[in-house]
């Protein structure tokens, strides 16, 4: 897998998907790095307008590149809900992977208008990035939620979808299908489940004819997803579920070792922790058997 669009195009080609994982720290990569490395997967990391403002957008560049260099394996990195262009120009300038321009809350026409002003700035920078674009609503904040948000009405429509790819040329489109950014409190204990709208999804990519993006995958119903992939889902993002463990596998950490004071005896309980959830998404996603 020479590059990203490689290891997407083989994934739809045997009807898997690949697992997108928001980080904010070397953590969360090493443990999103140890699961796929098992499972011997493609993996895509993520980081958000706020996570590259914390751990340097050159530096997790550097990073990840080095990482697939010394270790000749598929981990790319992606340039998560991008609002502005001199962000996305940044990300691509750094060698991103992919870039998420996301201005889904802008009125269909506007956005369409300034994603195709984007991409042709992007590509013309790095020619081989893939520029993903967002319509409707999922809610914003990879979070816990009191209560779920209304997002019926934010409903991605296949004459939408096919209108917005047709007008842009985006690589790849992130719909909204019933997914949510964040989770409920419900949804951590385990109690509730998100649920997909199938229809719509095979709708969208008949219509489209692109690569598809599902955000907000955390908290999913695993048949759900399954469905989804199988409908036409190429990504899937998981970002609070990994945080949620990340926390979990801190406290741990902190509580069995209340005296110490060295970080890299501490955080192996929360690499552990996130690895389990990341192998977790990652067997499923790509139909391995978790046993």
């Amino acid at each position: 897998m020479r590059n990203l669009r490689d290891a997407l195009q083989r994934a739809q080609q045997r009807g898997t998907a690949i697992g997108h994982f928001n980080i904010a720290d070397s953590v969360q990569l090493k443990a999103v790095l140890a699961a796929a490395q098992e499972l011997n997967v493609p993996v895509l990391v993520g980081v958000s307008e706020g996570e590259r403002e914390f751990i340097g957008v050159r530096q997790i560049a550097a990073l990840v590149r080095s990482l697939r260099e010394e270790l000749d394996f598929p981990i790319f990195l992606n340039a998560d809900h991008t609002h502005s262009l001199p962000n996305a120009v940044a990300a691509a300038k750094a060698g991103f992977d992919a870039i998420v321009f996301d201005l889904s809350a802008l009125p269909l026409e506007e956005n369409v208008r300034q994603t195709k002003e984007a991409i042709e700035v992007l590509k013309s920078i790095s020619p081989g990035i893939l520029v993903e674009g967002e319509i409707g609503d999922i809610g914003t904040g990879s979070e816990i939620h009191d209560a779920p948000p209304d997002l019926s009405r934010g409903l991605t429509t296949p004459e939408e979808a096919k209108q917005f790819v047709e007008s842009t040329r985006v690589d790849i489109l992130a719909p909204a299908v019933g997914n949510m950014h964040g989770m409920l409190k419900s949804m951590v204990q385990g109690e509730t489940k998100k649920h997909l709208d199938i229809p719509r999804i095979t709708q969208i990519k008949h219509a489209a004819g692109v690569l598809l993006t599902l955000h907000g995958g955390s908290g999913t119903d695993d048949e759900d997803l399954r469905k989804a992939i199988a409908a036409g889902i190429n990504i899937v993002h998981i970002n609070t579920e990994l945080r949620v463990a990340w926390r979990h596998g801190l406290e741990e950490g902190l509580a069995k070792q209340p005296q110490e004071v060295v970080p890299y005896k501490i955080l192996p309980a929360a690499v552990e922790s996130v690895k389990q959830v990341v192998r977790s998404r990652l067997s499923l996603f790509s139909r391995i058997s978790s046993s």
